[in-house]
């Protein structure tokens, strides 16, 4: 199914993770778009040199693959991309290709039994012996690989800093920092001696806050005696409410601002310590499965419906009534009594965001499809660290159907480059995405965070706390299943990676320009 051309475009938060693409090949169907991939020791950066070039991308919008569903794929024949010369850049990597974590360390099982049909889920939690540094993850016995040290954690990592500057200009947080965030809160979380104690303030939207604080104990489990005491407020809900700029006057400082964790940002001003959304561990109300074995399900999958089989469609399934770009996406269907009659794209899955961010772009991201991806200001921990052109094709939401077409066209036209674009979004999904980093963000946030508290947390009065059989031994069908699926079986045996230092302001303003350079490249190829 031939088509035109294609788009491109990022929002401003998401700058700070791009990198440019490699130079154009001398073939058409060379996978120029495509950034090379350098073999390196495990804890070393790279430097790169590279000019530009964009790459298809898939649109996909729902929480599963097209492999499960149509098994749509992008396209066939051949044209040039656009190259335009963007620089050096220095990018902190995770692990290097080919480069796995080990340990000789021997496993140490985390315990666990609901077998005691007389305990209730206060004597569960009292039963567990406390928790002591010495049986830390972080003995001796532990190590990353013989002779090595931990690898660089992924370059998303870096906005930890980010999401804290504006505490850590201000000297840190107060108690009155964190009590300020009280009525944006579902719940409050508080983390001493390796425990978890929960005051909940409102009901969130299905089991959102139920497989948040599971994963917390999860965290808690794997990695013993390493979780510092924190004192958080959480918010499960989708719309960001905190601004910087709300709060920046004289008689105001910087440490008194609140600080709230929640599952997204909506600007770099937005006054928010991102985490890791609840349905890493499962959501039973789509019964959609944890991310670690899903994620097994979607790359069997792959394997059973490879990119070439597929149908030559972006694609879009979800909600359209739960935003109003997803109800505007409708007119861009040739099914739509709106559309344009030349329309080439049959819209069934796309990437859009919902009420903010979706919850379904690590799922579409996953699929071995290019992912055309609707701009968005909303972003979540590990969506900062995709590149435009490299993950994902990027698409201007004020221009939605000429750019979702143009895209089509040159994925049609180039089936090399837009295969390898999806392998790269489902390679960044498997590897840089996979739970041992999710745990291990969640650790470095945390111990960035309490590194900052200007007071010792304290349990509230009114607070429960929560262990891994009092959340999961009294529930029944779905949401015990998932709970025991996703469950920490063992002791981290292995250091985390290590957490990369801040963006520089050298840094910021080159990933800037790149994004620029890939703005202008693609209204090029519209002939906007």
């Amino acid at each position: 199914m031939k088509k035109r051309s294609s788009p491109a475009v990022v929002d401003e938060e998401e700058m700070a993770a791009m990198a440019p693409s490699p130079p154009p090949a001398a073939g058409d169907d060379e996978p120029a778009v495509m950034e090379r991939q350098y073999k390196k020791p495990c804890w070393t950066t790279t430097t790169a040199t590279s000019n530009g070039g964009l790459g298809l991308v898939v649109i996909v919008g729902t929480l599963v693959c097209p492999a499960f569903l149509l098994g749509t794929r992008w396209i066939d024949h051949d044209a040039a991309a656009p190259a335009t010369g963007m620089g050096s850049f220095s990018s902190w990597r995770g692990r290097a290709p080919g480069c796995t974590r080990s340990s000789s360390a021997p496993l140490i099982p985390i315990p666990f039994s609901c077998s005691n049909g007389t305990s209730t889920p206060t004597t569960l939690c009292r039963r567990r012996a406390p928790l002591s540094s010495s049986s830390s993850s972080s003995g001796k016995q532990k190590q990353y690989a013989p002779g090595f040290p931990p690898a660089w954690c992924p370059d998303y990592f870096r906005h930890i800093h980010t999401d804290l500057q504006p505490w850590r200009s201000g000297g840190g947080i107060t108690r009155e920092a964190v009590e300020r965030a009280r009525p944006h809160a579902y719940f409050r979380l508080v983390v001493s001696g390796g425990r978890a104690y929960v005051e909940k303030y409102r009901d969130s939207f299905q089991t959102r806050d139920v497989f948040t604080q599971w994963g917390i104990l999860q965290l808690l489990a794997r990695y013993p005696g390493r979780v510092p005491d924190v004192d958080i407020m959480f918010s499960t809900g989708d719309m960001p409410e905190l601004r910087a700029l709300d709060f920046d006057h004289p008689d105001d400082p910087p440490s008194s601002w609140p600080a709230l964790f929640r599952y997204c940002k909506g600007e770099t001003m937005d006054l928010a310590v991102v985490w890791p959304d609840w349905s890493f561990w499962g959501w039973p109300e789509t019964n959609i499965r944890p991310w670690a074995p899903l994620m097994e399900d979607i790359v069997r999958e792959n394997a059973r419906l490879r990119w070439p089989d597929r149908e030559p469609y972006a694609f879009w399934k979800g909600d359209p009534g739960s935003s109003t770009a997803r109800k505007d996406l409708l007119q861009c269907s040739n099914h739509s009594a709106a559309a344009v009659a030349s329309r080439n794209a049959r819209l069934y899955k796309i990437y859009v965001e919902g009420q903010s961010w979706s919850a379904s772009e690590k799922y579409i991201l996953a699929c071995d499809s290019p992912v055309l991806a609707i701009d968005t200001t909303f972003r979540d921990f590990f969506s900062r660290g995709l590149v435009a052109g490299k993950h994902y094709w990027p698409i201007d939401p004020a221009n939605k159907c000429r750019a979702i077409d143009s895209a089509v066209d040159w994925g049609n036209a180039h089936p090399v480059r837009a295969r390898r674009m999806g392998e790269e979004g489902s390679g960044f999904a498997r590897e840089e995405m996979d739970m041992e980093h999710v745990y291990e963000y969640m650790l470095h946030v945390l111990t960035q965070y309490a590194a900052l508290l200007r007071y010792k947390p304290t349990v509230p009065e009114n607070a429960v706390e929560l262990c891994p059989e009092s959340m999961a031994c009294g529930r029944s069908d779905r949401q015990r299943e998932f709970m025991l699926e996703s469950r920490e079986r063992y002791v981290a045996r292995y250091e985390p990676c290590t957490l990369p230092p801040p963006f520089t302001a050298q840094e910021a303003s080159d990933m800037a320009a790149r994004e620029q350079d890939v703005r202008s490249q693609v209204v090029n190829m519209e002939g906007r």
